[in-house]
């Protein structure tokens, strides 16, 4: 069901929530505070007792955040399903160039913007589930970005710290 324009959007308020809980900064870094002026030599280091490096983590952010967006309005022809793990974490350590990390920080900016903007359109049903899937709706899909995003922004300030180069 679709809202005509006179009528209100009772669920502004959660909206505005949603956005600000994607965006990060209340409880844990933003993303922006997480990459912030990280050293271009240590972008594919993995620290010892650690599995992953910078880059690694990076990517791992974008793609899943990709999916997720596909996943809620997916693309003409819909959405594919990628291959859990493999798909979904690069298998180099190092980035494959040098403009790769600012690249992959463009996209998850890009995909972020275009997710809130899913969320914020006052016709878009939170609750209704899509027609793929088993159950999900865009209330769960924002929840899943945001929660997912905070626990691997967590890992990248580890990360960060075990390297030396976290210093707030």
């Amino acid at each position: 069901m679709t809202k005509s324009s006179d009528t209100p959007d009772v669920h502004q308020a959660l909206r505005k929530q949603l956005v600000t809980l994607i965006q990060g900064g209340e409880a844990h870094a933003t993303f922006e505070d997480a990459i912030k002026d990280f050293p271009a030599e240590l972008r594919g280091k993995v620290p010892a007792h650690l599995p992953y490096s910078a880059w690694q983590l990076l990517e791992h952010l974008r793609i899943a955040q990709r999916d997720i967006l596909d996943f809620s309005a997916p693309p003409t022809g819909g959405y594919q399903p990628l291959e859990w793990p493999d798909a979904y974490w690069p298998k180099s350590p190092e980035p494959p160039s040098a403009h790769a990390w600012d690249h992959s920080i463009a996209a998850i900016r890009k995909d972020r913007e275009h997710f809130e903007a899913l969320i914020q359109k006052p016709d878009a049903d939170l609750f209704k589930p899509f027609r793929w899937g088993n159950g999900q709706n865009l209330l769960r899909e924002a929840l899943l970005i945001a929660d997912h995003t905070a626990y691997h922004l967590g890992e990248f300030i580890v990360l960060r710290r075990l390297l030396g180069v976290w210093n707030k």
